[in-house]
């Protein structure tokens, strides 16, 4: 049975994303993840909010887009799996993470709550982005093929059901709720 989403597509509807942005950033301040001491506690195992809104964002968006897609509202555009670029890829986003005590979505939701000290992970991104643009010609020969197994989905990988990814990734969530709750309730 489809149910009526169709009036949430469509290039008149561009609009909403800003309107979903705005209360995505909203919902990430509330959260409390635009606050540089809740990362800073995260990686010091003290504060857990940032794994209960990434797991809920995570688990949410993924059976989203299952159920747009399975309405053909949403088409996937699954990248190429390229192991040595993601782990280098990976290995920068954390360290960059800890230092800047922000991930990029938590610092720009930072910024506009008026952070100065976003600011400066904000210039760093866009730094960033733009030593990956002039270099990306160097990455794409030398980085990208080492680890490249293509267009990959762990339904075809597994060889299951795709609703049995889903339900396993709520699953997955709900175990991780539940450890971050014993955890919390430990300390």
């Amino acid at each position: 049975m489809l149910l009526p989403l169709a009036f949430l597509t469509g290039p008149e509807l561009l609009w909403s994303a800003v309107a979903f942005g705005l209360v995505f950033g909203f919902l990430l301040h509330r959260g409390g993840v635009t606050d540089f001491d809740v990362i800073v506690r995260l990686f010091q195992f003290r504060d857990f909010t940032v794994i209960k809104v990434m797991m809920t964002a995570i688990a949410v968006g993924g059976v989203g887009i299952a159920i747009l897609h399975g309405q053909d509202l949403a088409q996937y555009h699954i990248k190429a799996t390229n192991l040595l670029a993601v782990g280098l890829g990976a290995a920068i986003f954390g360290v960059g993470m800890v230092l800047y005590g922000y991930c990029p979505g938590t610092g720009l939701a930072a910024v506009a709550t008026g952070r100065l000290d976003a600011l400066a992970g904000l210039a760093g991104m866009l730094v960033g982005g733009i030593a990956y643009a002039l270099t990306f010609d160097w990455v794409a020969a030398n980085i990208l093929p080492v680890g490249a197994y293509g267009k990959l989905r762990l339904p075809e990988l597994l060889g299951l059901p795709e609703w049995v990814c889903y339900a396993g990734l709520v699953v997955m969530a709900a175990g991780i709720f539940a450890l971050v709750h014993k955890a919390e309730k430990k300390a």
